[in-house]
């Protein structure tokens, strides 16, 4: 019913599920490496539940965008207009350029994460 409103979904739930190339697959990747780093039977578990998320995402994606519409409303909904679609598109892009090239982003986190990691190494609670 709703080609471009779909095309964009599929894009951000493969960004969801950690598909190389786009935002998610950064900080997926990263999770996963520090965690194999830490104990590698986390880090198995970790990789299953992204697995298990990304089959649920596509199944998800499956039912809503292919599945029968069983509304009449939802039938004569009409595909994302001119203004929707540079918007979806501006976050797109976002998503695509943040999944070839984090280094701005992850810059500007790291002193945060380092003020957050030495906070935990001191805590008393470790």
């Amino acid at each position: 019913v709703m080609p471009w409103f779909a095309a964009f979904a599929l894009l951000f739930f493969m960004a969801n599920s950690g598909l190389p190339g786009t935002s998610g697959f950064v900080g997926e990747f990263m999770i996963v490496l520090a965690a194999f780093q830490w104990n590698p039977l986390v880090a198995m578990g970790a990789a299953t539940t992204l697995i298990i998320s990304a089959a649920y995402s596509l199944w998800l994606y499956k039912r809503v965008f292919f599945g029968e519409v069983g509304n009449a409303h939802v039938a004569e909904l009409k595909d994302i207009n001119g203004r929707e679609w540079l918007v979806m598109s501006v976050f797109a892009v976002g998503t695509l350029v943040l999944g070839f090239y984090p280094k701005p982003l992850t810059d500007l986190m790291e002193p945060s994460i380092a003020h957050l990691a030495m906070q935990i190494a001191s805590s008393k609670l470790l």
